[in-house]
């Protein structure tokens, strides 16, 4: 099939993240873009500190298992939560050079159904989780980063069009990209890189939410690559790319990593 791809992860790119120290949100299931993001930069180098909601840290710790890897709570909606993750980064030097913002949350009637139909409240903390505490997690790296700088990385979703299925979650990625823009122009100045990573469709556990979750991988059969649902390590290398000293004069930018399905999508894919 065309676009079969080689995973050189680890080979070729050994120390390209050699000496920093790198926050992966997000990490619950060994399925996510987040851990496959947390191995990757682990195989090239880093010191990986990792979170997860404190509901999902059993699960998480599963996850881990014996790697080393540090693993705190870090509910974005709490703020003792926020004060916890700033102290225990804080507490031996503080130095962070970058993160991955891997968290979304909807309302379960905002994907899918009418568009109308989620209270203001539920759409008020999907905002929160979403998209604000994007902004806030930069500012936490600013704070914490060296005078070389740091970089954040949030994920999206092809948010050009109004696919049939994701509704309001489609709106916070929107937003997201948004922010980002944001976040790049006032951080710029401190050294500090935002850029966004556009995924194609992976089975992960928030996908598992999305009904007719499966119209979006049957889209993705005319990607020009090819595209792998199974498979997020080509998106966790684009993110590793974008932590690195490599992507050292790329902000404020939105990358693709869909196998080219975003260059070529027709009328005809499944959508609103």
């Amino acid at each position: 099939m065309a676009g079969d791809v080689v995973n050189t992860t680890g080979a070729t790119h050994a120390g390209l993240l050699s000496g920093r120290r790198l926050l992966i949100t997000g990490v619950v299931t060994a399925d996510s873009i987040a851990w496959a993001t947390a191995r990757a930069a682990d195989r090239m180098g880093a010191e990986v500190v990792l979170t997860a909601p404190g509901r999902d840290l059993e699960l998480a710790r599963d996850t881990v298992g014996d790697t080393g890897m540090p693993l705190l709570s870090l509910d974005v909606t709490d703020e003792e939560d926020w004060t916890g993750l700033v102290e225990a980064l804080g507490s031996d030097g503080g130095r962070l050079d970058g993160a991955l913002h891997a968290i979304a949350w909807s309302p379960p009637d905002g994907l899918g159904g009418a568009f109308a139909g989620p209270a203001p409240s539920r759409l008020d903390l999907s905002f929160a989780t979403s998209v604000s505490s994007y902004a806030r997690l930069a500012g936490v790296v600013a704070d914490l980063c060296g005078e070389d700088g740091a970089s954040v990385v949030g994920l999206s979703f092809d948010s050009s069009r109004a696919w049939g299925i994701y509704n309001w979650m489609g709106v916070m990625k929107t937003a997201l990209e948004t922010a980002n823009r944001y976040v790049a122009r006032d951080l710029g100045p401190r050294g500090i890189r935002a850029n966004i990573v556009s995924a194609g469709p992976l089975h992960t556990r928030a996908a598992s939410g999305i009904p007719g979750f499966s119209t979006l991988i049957d889209s993705w059969e005319r990607a020009p690559l090819g595209w792998d649902a199974n498979d997020p390590d080509p998106v966790a290398d684009v993110v590793c790319f974008l932590l690195s000293d490599l992507a050292r004069s790329v902000t404020g930018q939105l990358i693709h990593v869909d196998g080219g399905h975003s260059a070529v999508q027709g009328a005809d894919a499944p959508g609103g």
